[in-house]
């Protein structure tokens, strides 16, 4: 390995160990997906894939951010979430070898590292054991789906998208805060997350940021008082 390719490697792993479930994985697993990680950039509105493609592997982002989405034939988008650094997705697909259930779009400039479906299926046929370690990261993604699912149900809108603004700046749960704490989402993407109108999540921010526990910016919001907006929310790890 050159100089600048170790470099490279050590710049991605830092990235990466700010996320709690890479940070947990046994070194000799941590080495093999860097190993087999390929760099890739998006430009804004560029699909990594679409709903219906084959399985391509893992990716884990790196600077940026990755829409997961769904549209009916109408055209009508459901927004399910956002991925930012050092977050990780694409593991159902690992699981039950089956298609891409939702599209993965580019919001705004993003770099990500994609760990091939041949390399993966390599290692785990060497390393089954393995296994589990992608099993936790599929089961905190549906562990925040069924969360999600209630929240929908029971709450009003300001304790959910207080929610689900906490959720965000922490990276879902599964990334070391420390810092500033900011969400990177424009206002109208968020209402669509959360299913209500941009006026709905617009006149939520303001009350929000009126009382000083955040602050709105354009294309994205800072969380001044975090564990305020916990607490306010009722939100419990």
């Amino acid at each position: 390995m050159t100089p600048s390719m170790m470099h490279m490697a050590t710049t991605e792993q830092k990235i990466l160990e700010q996320g709690l479930w890479f940070q947990a994985l046994p070194a000799a697993l941590k080495q093999q997906l860097l190993e087999m990680a390929q760099m890739k950039k998006l430009v804004h509105g560029e699909a990594l894939f679409l709903r219906g493609d084959a399985r391509c592997g893992l990716y884990a982002v790196l600077s940026g951010m990755v829409r997961i989405s769904g549209l009916n034939e109408e055209g009508k988008e459901a927004i399910l979430t956002f991925v930012e650094a050092p977050n990780w997705f694409g593991e159902v697909a690992l699981f039950d070898g089956e298609k891409r259930t939702h599209d993965a779009m580019a919001e705004g400039s993003v770099t990500l590292l994609h760990f091939p479906q041949s390399a993966l299926d390599r290692l785990l046929d060497a390393e089954p054991g393995y296994w589990r370690e992608f099993g936790l990261l599929l089961a905190r993604k549906l562990r925040l789906a069924f969360t999600a699912i209630e929240d929908l149900a029971l709450l009003p809108a300001s304790v959910r998208l207080s929610r689900r603004l906490v959720m965000m700046a922490e990276g879902d749960g599964g990334r070391i805060c420390d810092g500033k704490h900011i969400v990177s989402v424009p206002q109208e993407q968020l209402g669509k997350m959360l299913s209500m109108s941009r006026q709905t999540a617009n006149q939520i921010l303001k009350d929000l940021a009126s009382q000083g526990l955040i602050r709105i910016a354009y294309g994205h919001i800072e969380i001044c008082a975090l564990e305020e907006l916990k607490r306010l929310s009722g939100f419990q790890r």
